[in-house]
Parts: C-alpha cells; structure tokens; sequence
C-alpha cells in the first residue's frame, strides 16, 4: 500500500482549494455581470440602418389585433367605455431589433399571462382592443444605443397606426381609456396621448383616464402638452393620467434602470432621458398623486391570473401590500404571498411581473372613472341642442358702428 506524503496532501489540497476559490469567483462574477452577458445573447448584430424590417400589420385585418370586440357589441351601449391597451415587451430579443407581430411565442404569452392580469381588469366584460405590433426587444430597452432608439420609435409607428383605427371603430361619441404597460407599452400610450388626444379637444374630452402601469411618465409633459389632461388628483376625477412604477426597498437597480437609464418623451416628440425631469406617480390604493402612505388594509387585492379565458375571474388577495410614492417611485411593501413577489429573472429590472399587484384596486378606479365620465357625457347629450337646430339658427348681420 502506498500513502501519500504530507507535501503530496498539502499541494492536493492546494490545488482543489484553489479550483474550489475560482468556482466560486466564476459564478459571483457571472451573477454580477449577468444582465451584461444576458445582453451580449440578445443583439441582433446588425446595424438598424440595414436592418429588414418585418412585415407590417394591417389593422383593417382581424389577426393584427390579439383582442378587439364583437362589432355587435359595439354597436349597444354607446356611451359604454371602450378600452386601448398597449401590451409590454414579450420578446427578448437576439435575432430582430423589432419582433414579427406575428410571433406565435409572443402571442402565447400576451393571451396567456398579460391580459388576464393586466388588460381585464379595465375591459370589464368586452369593449377591448389590443393590437399586435412589431415591438422592440427587450435588448432594445436594455440600453440607448441610437439603434434601440430606432427601434422603439419603429414599434411606436405600429402603435399609433393601430389607435387611429381604434378611433375610426368606436365612432365619434364613445368613451374611451388608454392604458399601457411596462416601460414600452406605456411609452407607446403616453405617445399616442401626446399626439392624438392631447392636442384635439373634443377628443380628450372623451378620455375617462388613461393607465401607465408600471411605467414612467416625465412630470414636465404637464406644463406643456399634457396641460389639458393633469396627473389624477382624486378618485372622482376624469380626463387625467394615472401612472407609477413600483419599487420594493432592496431594489436599488430597478430604480436605477428606471430614472437613470430610462427614457421617456419630450414635449416636441423625440426621446430624452428622465432622470432630471421628475416621475409621475399615481398611488394605486388611494387614486391620487399624493405622497400619503397607504396600508395594506387598504389594498383591495393582487391577482395571479396566468391561463384565464377571457370573462373567467381570478381569485384576488387582499391586504398583501401597503404603498407610498416617493420621489416619483411607489415604494410598496413586500407582499404577504409569495405568488405576487417578483421573480428572479435575468432583465428583470425592465419586465413586467406575471401577476398585478393591483389587479382589483385597478379594476374598480377604471370602472368609477369610466361610469362618471358615461354619466357626465349623457347629461351634455341629454341638453345639447339637435344639430338640426343649430344648422337653422339665422345670425343677423352685424350693423356697423357710426364713428360719429
């Protein structure tokens, strides 16, 4: 039998020491630098002025819209609101800057995990257009290269084309909410609110609320094109703009992501960062832009709503969460149940949750805001003169004044 000499040990002890110490140093490293190497993966690596772009949807066309009503049920309750979504990114990314709106990956989960958490509890039970559109990836929101840039505006495009028939389908006195999404879903929204609601005044008076969950909204739009359709200020009012991005304590990076490396509009329609520029945030469990803190008592319930058919209800938990905005975050507790805590995936800080945290206290602001602006528009209607009578009013010329 031979037995290994004590300097044999010592340097196989040194050396399966120093393997174990690499190891350990690889994966701290790779853990640190994981978004990093996550990004390397998804770049499409091809400039976007020579990128082919994918077709484009059609929104005359059924299969460009993942969601749209019956036009029967159009056609009833006219002054019912009718509800544009802007779903999140879905796509990662390595092969396009913007995916196929037709991806059959993406529309798997937009149906499956999105809209039964997010686009449901402002739809109620119909009135619902989502449309696909060529989104940028997600590696286009992961940094602000000038391609990125190029990206989202690509995807904006699709979006705002996609509104204009929203516009044309429910007609010239329906109601309406806009709502988006994560930080590409709700910078399309607030886009499309910016340049085609804020600007025309018959329309915006249309807009019960619109909702930017889980998003980011500069707070220097409203001393400009937003002048006319203000953060919501109390649970009672209409023609506002609810918006927050939640944050938990711990999560430094995501705020981070956020106000220092996010992006939003400006007032003349191009790209800027926010970081100087102030966030609105709207306290879900209050309906307010107040800094107020909110307990969990208050908050009406979460859902995790994954594989619901469209009408089927989840099973809300309430008091899981109390909520606070603070510098233009809402800073929320950790909530009780572990079904509605963040996942730990790689991009994390720029995806949006497979469950809503405020999945009833959404649905009822939506419906109260909703029911008080079909109140307001029906009580116009009802003393509004018949445009006939208007037609047969005769304006007598104006005499001029004798200077004398």
């Amino acid at each position: 039998m031979v037995r290994a000499t004590p300097f044999r040990s010592l340097w196989f002890t040194v050396i399966i020491g120093g393997l174990g110490a690499f190891l350990i140093l690889a994966v701290l490293v790779s853990w640190v630098l994981r978004d990093q190497i996550f990004q390397t993966f998804l770049d499409p690596g091809v400039p976007y002025q020579t990128y082919e772009l994918p077709p484009a949807p059609d929104y005359t066309r059924v299969e460009s819209w993942a969601r749209r009503p019956d036009p029967a049920l159009l056609e009833s309750e006219p002054l019912r609101p009718a509800v544009f979504f802007v779903h999140p990114t879905t796509y990662d990314g390595g092969d396009e800057w913007n995916a196929p709106f037709d991806r059959p990956q993406e529309a798997e989960e937009l149906s499956g995990i999105i809209l039964p958490n997010y686009a449901a509890p402002l739809a109620g039970d119909g009135l619902l257009f989502v449309p696909h559109y060529r989104q940028a990836s997600l590696y286009a929101f992961m940094n602000n290269r000038e391609d990125s840039q190029a990206a989202r505006l690509q995807a904006f495009e699709d979006v705002r084309r996609a509104f204009a028939r929203f516009r044309t389908e429910i007609g010239e006195d329906r109601p309406f909410i806009v709502a988006g999404l994560g930080q590409q879903g709700g910078l399309h929204a607030l886009g499309v609110i910016l340049r085609d609601i804020a600007p025309d005044e018959a329309f915006r008076h249309r807009m019960a609320a619109a909702y930017l969950q889980e998003s980011i909204v500069p707070l220097d739009l409203f001393d400009g094109p937003l002048a006319s359709l203000p953060p919501c200020a109390s649970p009672e009012q209409v023609r506002c703009v609810i918006a927050f991005a939640s944050v938990e304590p711990d999560e430094q990076s995501r705020v981070d992501a956020l106000l220092d490396r996010g992006m939003s509009w400006t007032s003349d329609g191009s790209l800027s960062y926010v970081e100087d520029r102030g966030t609105l945030c709207v306290n879900p469990l209050l309906g307010t832009n107040s800094e107020d803190f909110a307990p969990a008592r208050l908050h009406q319930g979460g859902a995790a709503a994954e594989g619901l058919e469209p009408g089927d209800e989840p099973s809300p938990l309430a008091s899981q969460t109390g909520a606070q905005c603070q510098n233009g975050v809402l800073m929320i507790e950790t909530p009780r149940s572990r079904a509605l805590r963040r996942p730990h995936r790689l991009g994390e800080d720029r995806r949006v949750p497979p469950f809503n945290l405020f999945y009833v206290d959404i649905r009822e602001d939506a419906a109260r805001r909703g029911a008080l602006l079909s109140a307001i528009l029906a009580e116009e209607a009802r003393y509004a003169p018949p445009l006939e009578a208007i037609e047969e009013i005769e304006v007598s010329p104006v005499e001029p004044i004798d200077p004398q």
